[in-house]
């Protein structure tokens, strides 16, 4: 296919982990050509000055963040910037006719309220953030082809939540005795300098962080609200462990009928994601591993039962860098421009 045929995209915020997996992907996609990388930070710097093992893949420029350029450029464009900053340019973008992708926390709320209280900053773009769809594909997909704006779902929302969904959805648990209890690799961090991700304090080392407040709660509770059709909160602990890629997300919560066994639970996971190709349902005794989805889009459930508590035991295992964020974001694109949602995605990780 020619270039002059595929359509544009561009990223915002080209600097870190997530817009590097974006490059990579979207470099492959048949369907898109990258003709834009912007970082207010780095602009004029050549993107293989940041990542120099891209030397003879990428030539292109950063260049200044200017919304009325972007969007005379590019019919799709991915927002990878801090908290707070992708609703100062995501308006103007809309007006201008662009799909926009936004993976930072700026439109994963319903409610600015909501956003206000956990991430400290006001909002005036009300109006703009009710348009915007979630996006986990699995649960949200049948919104999204009409979709202007997409707020992708954070990492431990993303293994979280479909670990959680069948459960909710089918109203098989009581809905305030879930526990999820997440670790994720150190790339989950981003690439700014922080103490807890040096080699010297994160190494031979494993730590829950944000106990009681993490940002990705009231997300979580959010979706689970909406699943379970009335208010929903949720205990989640985020931990990090000594790797660099994956999430692995292990929900606890207590059956409404203590009669369900392992094989019945697989049955209605199975056929909960019978339409979603990323997702993969265990067979019986198999429990997934971060390795298993490391620089692939599929996420791995797998499940158990324990009769002598009456609980269920969900666990989940996703690259957070890919399904988590940036290949979950092409997913969604996917979708919004009517393409099949495995187009450009990696089917296989890294293993071992």
């Amino acid at each position: 296919m020619s270039n002059l045929r595929r359509v544009p995209v561009g990223i915002v915020g080209a600097s870190g982990y997530g817009a590097l997996q974006l490059v990579r992907l979207l470099m492959d996609h048949p369907e898109v050509e990258l003709v834009y990388l912007g970082d207010q930070n780095y602009a004029g710097k050549q993107f293989a000055e940041l990542y120099p093992h891209l030397t003879h893949v990428v030539t292109q420029q950063i260049q200044a963040v200017e919304p009325e350029i972007i969007a005379d450029n590019c019919k799709v464009i991915f927002l990878c910037l801090p908290n707070g900053l992708a609703c100062q340019i995501t308006p103007q973008l809309l007006e201008k006719g662009s799909l926009v992708l936004d993976l930072s926390a700026d439109y994963r709320f319903r409610n600015l309220a909501t956003y206000t209280k956990w991430y400290g900053t006001p909002r005036s773009d009300s109006a703009t953030a009710a348009t915007a769809v979630y996006g986990l594909p699995e649960l949200y997909r049948d919104r999204m082809d009409e979709a202007q704006l997409i707020g992708c779902p954070g990492c431990y929302p993303t293994a979280s939540l479909l670990a959680l969904s069948p459960l909710l959805k089918q109203g098989l648990i009581v809905p305030e005795s879930a526990i999820i209890d997440a670790k994720s690799g150190t790339s989950g961090g981003g690439r700014q300098g922080k103490i807890n991700l040096l080699l010297a304090e994160a190494d031979n080392s494993l730590a829950a962080y944000n106990v009681i407040n993490h940002h990705h709660t009231p997300e979580i509770e959010q979706i689970c609200s909406d699943l379970a059709g009335h208010e929903v909160t949720i205990q989640f602990t985020p931990h990090s462990v000594p790797m660099v890629r994956g999430i692995l997300a292990t929900v606890y919560a207590t059956l409404r009928d203590p009669g369900l066994v392992r094989d019945d639970l697989i049955t209605i996971y199975k056929a909960f994601y019978r339409n979603s190709p990323w997702v993969k349902v265990c067979e019986p005794s198999i429990y997934p591993q971060t390795k298993w989805a490391c620089g692939s889009n599929v996420c791995y459930i797998g499940i158990e039962v324990d009769t002598r508590t009456g609980r269920v035991i969900a666990i989940s295992a996703i690259d957070n860098l890919i399904k988590g964020e940036a290949g979950q974001a092409i997913q969604c694109m996917n979708i919004m421009m009517g393409w099949d949602e495995t187009l450009g995605l990696p089917k296989l990780g890294f293993y071992p």
